[in-house]
């Protein structure tokens, strides 16, 4: 049986392609202006890529902030579930699952089964996504990759305390004037995010181990950041970052349409 699991996100839509409880296929693309076109464009990729036609699929779970978008899926599950699902697959030990993308991050404590037992999500800010290091890095004119590797030779703490963009980026743009050296202030604004997402996954009780997904864990000044935050939590427990972070919600999703 072929089943497919689609994760509709602010910035990309991932599929993922099972056959009886196997991965055949997965691709991943931008969203555009048109949205259903852009899930559809990635979902026929990934056929295509397969060579298997959209008529063999049983069934299909769609997931993500633009789930609700896939008019051709047999059911829309949240994002959380989804997450849950895909973790649980991959790695079995996970019970604390943080997931940040371009605009949301959210925190999940789920069981052995993959199921959802609490879970919290940042507020409507980007102070606490993707978005918010992608600001940043335009604001110090670096890309995201060279931001990142700045972020990790930097030994200096130096707080950002602002809890908006807007305002941080201010923040940002008085350390470029006091002439305070770029490595630093990249550290500090994954240190500022790091603590932000943190003090969300500490609202469901972090239990071990802990797996970080979605398309920042590809960030690896970011994680870095969030380990330290961790730290005291962490201990004696594994900090897990899957191969493909930002497609565990769509396998999670996949999951579940073979399950029903």
């Amino acid at each position: 049986m072929i089943v497919g699991g689609i994760d509709v996100g602010a910035k990309n839509a991932k599929v993922v392609i099972m056959q009886d409880d196997e991965v055949l296929g997965k691709s991943i693309g931008a969203m555009e202006i048109d949205r259903k076109k852009s899930v559809r464009s990635v979902f026929e990729r990934c056929l295509s890529e397969l060579g298997i036609n959209e008529k063999d699929l049983k069934y299909i779970v769609a997931t993500g902030v633009g789930g609700s978008i896939v008019d051709f899926a047999d059911k829309v599950a949240t994002i959380v579930s989804c997450d849950a699902r895909g973790i649980t697959r991959l790695y079995p030990t996970v019970r604390t699952v943080i997931d940040v993308g371009a605009n949301e991050s959210r925190a999940i404590k789920c069981d052995a089964e993959g199921k959802v037992r609490d879970f919290a999500v940042n507020e409507k800010c980007a102070a606490g996504a993707g978005a918010f290091v992608e600001a940043m890095a335009r604001a110090l004119e670096v890309s995201l990759e060279d931001f990142a590797n700045l972020s990790l030779r930097s030994t200096k703490s130096i707080p950002i305390n602002a809890q908006c963009v807007i305002f941080a980026e201010s923040e940002v743009v008085s350390l470029i004037h006091e002439d305070t050296d770029r490595d630093d202030i990249c550290r500090a604004v994954h240190d500022a995010m790091a603590g932000r997402i943190a003090a969300m996954a500490r609202r469901v009780r972090i239990e071990k181990d802990v797996a970080f997904i979605g398309g920042v864990a590809f960030n690896k000044g970011m994680v870095e950041s969030l380990r330290r935050e961790l730290e005291s939590e962490l201990k004696g427990s594994d900090f897990i970052i899957p191969e493909d972070p930002e497609f565990v919600g769509a396998l999670g999703a996949a999951v579940l349409a073979f399950e029903m």
